[in-house]
């Protein structure tokens, strides 16, 4: 990825934040398997009322703008780390969820989660032994089932 790209897409971003009427800091960093786009200054917590609502729609336009240019991994877009942190906490919930899965035998779902939240708990699963996941319904909100898998 190139820091061209890099900046183009922190100009995208620090350009709606100019028609929404904020003065919003923009930061794009390389992360293990994408680009994280932060957000942070006056008025960046407006994107994060009513569930983070407006980070969701924000990161779906950032993707749909980029997503052809960034082929090499994720981008995701965070307001005051916001994401960051339920990140930590939804990967924590899969292992729990998972351990559950290989003690009792029984299946554990998870959600019904957006694409982003489903591929953070797809990929905590993917790091332990005996357990697998699979995403489950046909609307964008899919939960995730969590299984014990036959050794």
């Amino acid at each position: 990825m190139s820091d061209a790209l890099d900046a183009r897409m922190g100009d995208f971003v620090r350009e709606i934040g100019r028609a929404l009427g904020l003065a919003l800091d923009v930061d794009v960093e390389r992360i293990e398997d994408g680009t994280r786009v932060r957000l942070a200054g006056d008025g960046s917590d407006v994107f994060l009322q009513r569930k983070a609502a407006g980070l969701d729609a924000l990161q779906h336009v950032v993707n749909a703008a980029f997503r052809r240019e960034h082929a090499d991994g994720h981008i995701v877009v965070d307001s005051l780390d916001y994401r960051k942190g339920k990140d930590g906490e939804l990967r924590e919930s899969a292992r729990i969820l998972a351990q559950r899965a290989r003690d009792t035998g029984e299946a554990q779902e998870i959600g019904p989660l957006n694409p982003y939240a489903r591929r953070i708990v797809h990929l905590a699963v993917a790091d332990m032994q005996g357990v697998s996941s699979e995403s489950v319904g046909d609307a964008f909100l899919k939960t995730v089932l969590i299984t014990a898998s036959a050794e």
